[in-house]
């Protein structure tokens, strides 16, 4: 696995814990789904945001 993958591990626990609700709402969200995936947007935003800050901690070190 490259250096520059993130795992679980990396992400803070107040991190984990709005990842698992944002994801939780995806799966609320995707049930009521179209087909069209517009309605999970929104919150694969926010996870890639928290995402992306995680990583940018993780290469500080």
């Amino acid at each position: 696995m490259a250096d520059d993958d993130i795992t679980f591990s990396d992400f803070t626990t107040g991190e984990k814990l709005r990842v698992i609700g944002l994801v939780a709402r995806m799966a609320k969200r995707g049930m009521a789904d179209d087909g069209s995936g517009r309605v999970l947007k929104d919150l694969q935003d926010r996870v890639a945001r928290i995402e992306k800050q995680a990583q940018r901690r993780k290469n500080s070190k």
